[in-house]
């Protein structure tokens, strides 16, 4: 596939929106003969696989108990035989059908190792986290975040860069920042592509966003260890992440059908972080399946 895309989509129980996905994908304006379409599923039992064969996905599996965020996308990477890889997660729907090539536009440059797409909160994402998509990820550039920013659930890389230094398959999250890191300290680019959006689909239970805030903070430790997270800090910050969250449901008129939400939300977030910003120690088989293993 010389100069092509392989999108590769990690996948565990991902049904519910991986049909609308993969439709999205079909109606991009990139070539179709210069895409294709690699799933790395971690056994799946809603339906994923079939769905994903139906699409004409090259689908590749990953035994439960070698999960880890970053083995599971260099495997995906090691089946891919584009030199664009492209990564989406199984439950964000592209929002245009120039999302792919808005995405590797910048790769143009040679200077540029990686991009990422804005995300957009779906249908069932949570106030809170719809708040969290508008800081992040912009309609325009963002500003005041670190240059290595990034996301996998919507970014891509230089196949070249990626087998240069492929991703960490040790840390519990923040895999794709991690690799950034290590390409923007050799002087490489990371581009935000705004017009490459995605809708992001959240739809988890409080035990599931507590854990992934947890986790992530486990890993930005690795990442930025000089970032301490004290339990007055996370006080304060679930404190201001409340009432900047309810005044924008007040204006919205949703404050009173909200306000519970955001509360239980920003508590998971900030206890998750606090919890995994002290958890310096080496994690048992358990926890290892706990934090790694997308339930």
């Amino acid at each position: 596939m010389s100069h092509g895309c392989s999108i590769i989509i990690r996948t565990f129980n991902e049904a519910r929106y991986l049909g609308e996905l993969l439709d999205a994908i079909a109606k991009q304006t990139w070539p179709p003969n210069r895409r294709e379409v690699v799933l790395v599923d971690s056994g799946s039992t809603d339906g994923t696989v079939e769905i994903a064969a139906r699409h004409g996905c090259r689908i590749v599996g990953i035994r439960r108990e070698e999960f880890s965020f970053g083995r599971s996308l260099n495997i995906g990477c090691e089946a891919a035989r584009g030199e664009t890889l492209v990564f989406i997660s199984g439950h964000c729907v592209p929002s245009t059908p120039r999302w792919l090539e808005e995405l590797v536009k910048p790769f143009e440059d040679a200077r540029v190792a990686v991009t990422y797409g804005r995300q957009i909160g779906g249908r069932e994402t949570k106030f809170s986290e719809h708040v969290l998509f508008e800081k992040y990820f912009p309609a325009h550039r963002p500003s005041g975040q670190a240059p290595f920013f990034c996301n996998n659930a919507n970014a891509a890389v230089r196949r070249s860069e990626w087998a240069a230094h492929r991703f960490d398959e040790s840390l519990t999250g923040l895999e794709d920042m991690h690799l950034a890191q290590r390409l923007v300290e050799r002087g490489l680019l990371v581009r935000y592509v705004p017009k490459a959006g995605v809708l992001h689909h959240h739809h988890e239970r409080w035990s599931q966003v507590r854990r992934r805030y947890e986790r992530e903070a486990i890993a930005l430790h690795r990442i930025m260890p000089e970032v301490h997270v004290h339990w007055h800090d996370a006080l304060r910050y679930f404190a201001a992440g409340v009432l900047g969250d309810a005044a924008l449901a007040l204006s919205r008129r949703q404050l009173f059908r909200k306000l519970p939400e955001i509360a239980a939300f920003r508590a998971c977030q900030y206890y998750g972080a606090w919890r995994g910003n002290h958890a310096h120690r080496e994690l048992s088989r358990r926890q290892k399946e706990r934090y790694f293993f997308p339930k």
